[in-house]
């Protein structure tokens, strides 16, 4: 049998069974099932389709949400890490007003009593460079009762002026000023030596002295000592190299 003869008798038999009353009614009742069932599929499909965009869609905005939620929690504990430096600060900085005001009290009573006591001790000092001396001193005190000079500047001076007396005491120097002698007074060469001692020169080296401190006054020196006051000179200006002086020295003050 052909494949052409084959096709007929099959069509020929579909449409006998069509014919048949019962079996047409189910064969439409089974193609409309089949219809309906892959409308509900498609529809089911459409439904899972925008269901899933839909969760991925709140995936992603839960992810965002975290993501901002760490951030913010984050910055919230800057925010009050700062906050909690700031009270720090605002109490170190009340306190420190408070210590300020206490300071500016206290400050003025002991410049005062600082410059009384360089005063004083500038008196009973070595009678080196005392035009220079006496006017710092007087420097000073002018500048104590100035209203547009601040206490912080004041002490500044006042220290100072105490770090220049220290600096004496470690250091020689050779200057020349007038020297009043029984009320006569001519220009002289001085050595100081620290605060140990000081001597005085004449010019041409006619005369050689120093200051006694117990007695106040000045002391005129054997001939004996005139070369080494000399050679101190020298030293004491850089104009020769160190050396060993012989020279008269106050007995050391005992401990009170």
């Amino acid at each position: 049998m052909t494949i052409f003869h084959r096709i007929q008798v099959l069509v020929m038999l579909s449409l006998s069974l069509i014919s048949l009353p019962g079996y047409s009614k189910h064969l439409n009742d089974a193609i409309n099932i089949e219809s309906n069932t892959n409308q509900a599929s498609i529809q089911s499909q459409k439904k899972i389709d925008s269901l899933s965009d839909k969760t991925r869609k709140m995936l992603e905005q839960y992810r965002s949400a975290n993501h901002q939620t760490k951030i913010l929690n984050t910055y919230n504990k800057h925010l009050n890490d700062l906050l909690v430096s700031q009270r720090q600060e605002k109490l170190s900085l009340t306190q420190q007003l408070l210590d300020i005001e206490t300071t500016q009290r206290e400050i003025v009573p002991l410049i005062l009593r600082m410059l009384d006591s360089l005063d004083k001790f500038v008196l009973l000092d070595l009678p080196f460079l005392p035009e220079e001396r006496k006017q710092r001193i007087a420097t000073l005190k002018q500048m104590i009762v100035r209203a547009d000079v601040s206490n912080a500047e004041k002490f500044r001076r006042i220290i100072e002026a105490y770090q220049i007396e220290n600096d004496y005491g470690n250091t020689i120097e050779a200057y020349r000023a007038n020297l009043t002698i029984n009320n006569e007074s001519s220009s002289v060469d001085f050595l100081r030596l620290g605060r140990v001692a000081l001597y005085y020169q004449r010019f041409d080296g006619s005369e050689t002295g120093y200051w006694d401190k117990e007695q106040k006054q000045w002391q005129i020196l054997s001939n004996d000592y005139r070369h080494a006051i000399r050679n101190g000179l020298r030293i004491a200006r850089k104009e020769t190299a160190p050396d060993l002086l012989t020279l008269p020295v106050p007995a050391a003050e005992a401990g009170q």
